[in-house]
């Protein structure tokens, strides 16, 4: 069944590293998601305005406005948001950031990842059955 763009469930990949944007985007876009890149927090509060997203994949580390700062501002705007969300970060060890992610309870994919395990989250993050 080939789905169309009204029932395409979409996601915002929030990622400044363009080779890892890039990844992301082919590897759900094969998957049949819709899929649309922020390379900052800031740029993806300015499109979450506009459009509503089923998931979003957001790095922690982004210039502008990173990842934490974008979530804090999502808990007080949009607060359904933050259950969408699951986090990437090459920095699961520091403190700050592993106090982030306890606290917020979210997924997370530690960087460097492979698509296939970029797939499994999302699918499980959907309820999707491999």
């Amino acid at each position: 069944m080939v789905q169309t763009n009204s029932n395409r469930k979409s996601i915002l990949v929030v990622e400044d590293e363009p080779v890892i944007a890039m990844v992301c985007s082919k590897t759900l876009s094969a998957e049949g998601f819709q899929v649309e890149v922020a390379v900052n927090g800031q740029v993806a509060l300015d499109i979450l305005e506009q459009k509503e997203y089923d998931l979003c994949l957001v790095d922690i580390r982004t210039p502008a406005m990173n990842g934490m700062e974008l979530y804090e501002h999502l808990e007080k705007k949009y607060p359904k948001m933050t259950s969408r969300i699951i986090f990437s970060t090459g920095d699961v060890m520091s403190g700050n950031t592993k106090a982030f992610l306890e606290k917020t309870n979210r997924p997370y994919l530690p960087k460097p990842f492979t698509p296939d395990e970029l797939r499994a989250i999302v699918r499980a993050a959907f309820g999707i059955k491999v």
